[in-house]
């Protein structure tokens, strides 16, 4: 089963007549759908919302961008001084995104967003390209195919589809689990890859509670509709550790099943996860309190919090721990006066004595960011 040609095919068909067995329900923020044109909103197979974790100023990656929904709901949190990025590989999707892009544009105030075809587990890739390349040097023979290789490492190389660390938040809705099973590492490195440090991610897709069996697998109307591809739960997030982000979580987690195969339970989740920095790694006299409820906690860093302790952590780590989805479990302390220590070599779990950081505002301490 050729999973590429499988899913461009599915997908074709349901840019040009809605398929609905390809999505699951949806409560999407009606406000941002107000803009959008019939056709896109109707063409869309999604099975969440990952428009909800985009904020004003983000540079957006939708991986599997379709129509072009998500992309034009964020175009309008991001604002001005935003943009999004569209990879689809599917050529009748790319067509009906791009065909309403220049009435978008004047509703959004500026041309914001930008569609390009490639393929998620490559994107590096200029599939546009390479096509543009295949037709005036067709491949005939073996000295053809290592030319054509020779220039796909070139094209990577200096003009990526995609860049290194440029953009600031990844979504995807229902797509991962279309990649075949031998491409999903190398498409969360890339992922990885093209986040900029401290970018997010935010994955809208479909989970099942056991793992799927081969034949299951083999189906190509069961992988296609977004079901035997599935991620098993624990494999989702292991596989984010694994390519190296952090703070990897359910956000969004659906009761109910929104398929049940031979006893398998397939349901929709949101999973969240950040890219650490590879700076700050210094001791600039930060703790961080872990608030409870737990009596201690560790990191996927490998840093142990005990309720109630006033942590040492580095730099980096306490402004991690001080924003985004972590602030509400720690209170974050700095010294009075910014300093530099050199290298952070402190054992994990090591207490950061009260007078280092007397005098100083606490962070995350309330919604006001500080603490009363």
């Amino acid at each position: 089963m050729n999973v590429e040609t499988l899913v461009s095919e599915r997908y074709a068909e349901g840019a040009k007549a809605v398929q609905e067995a390809l999505c699951c329900p949806v409560d999407y923020d009606t406000s941002l759908l107000k803009m959008l044109p019939t056709e896109i909103i109707e063409r869309d197979y999604g099975c969440g919302d990952p428009s909800r974790y985009v904020r004003e100023g983000d540079v957006v990656l939708d991986l599997g961008s379709g129509g072009g929904k998500i992309c034009y709901m964020a175009a309008q949190i991001v604002g001005e001084q935003g943009a999004v990025i569209g990879v689809d590989m599917t050529d009748d999707m790319l067509e009906l995104a791009r065909s309403y892009q220049d009435e978008m544009a004047s509703k959004l105030g500026s041309d914001r967003v930008d569609f390009r075809k490639g393929y998620i587990q490559d994107l590096a890739l200029d599939v546009s390209a390479l096509e543009q390349w295949l037709a005036q040097n067709p491949v005939k023979d073996l000295a053809g195919m290592q030319a054509l290789e020779q220039w796909k490492q070139r094209q990577r190389a200096d003009s990526p589809l995609v860049e290194d660390d440029s953009v600031s938040l990844v979504v995807s809705n229902c797509v991962l689990n279309l990649v075949a099973q031998n491409d999903r590492a190398q498409m969360l490195r890339e992922v990885f890859r093209v986040l900029k440090p401290g970018g997010r991610v935010a994955i809208s897709d479909i989970v099942c509670d056991e793992p799927v069996p081969q034949h299951l697998q083999d189906d190509a109307q069961l992988w296609s509709g977004c079901i035997s591809g599935a991620f098993q739960e624990k494999e989702f997030v292991q596989a984010f550790l694994d390519a190296g982000f952090v703070g990897v979580a359910y956000d969004k987690w659906e009761s109910e099943p929104w398929q049940v195969v031979e006893g398998i339970e397939f349901r929709s989740v949101t999973l969240v996860a950040t890219k650490p920095s590879r700076q700050d790694l210094y001791d600039g006299g930060d703790a961080v309190l872990y608030r409870g409820p737990f009596s201690k906690v560790e990191d996927d860093l490998g840093n142990v919090y005990c309720r109630g302790d006033r942590t040492a952590v580095s730099r980096r780590t306490f402004e991690l721990l001080t924003s985004g989805d972590y602030q509400e479990h720690f209170v974050g302390m700095s010294p009075a006066e910014e300093i530099n220590n050199g290298c952070f070599c402190k054992p994990a779990g090591t207490l950061r004595p009260a007078a280092e950081t007397k005098g100083a505002s606490h962070a995350g301490g309330n919604d006001s960011g500080g603490c009363c």
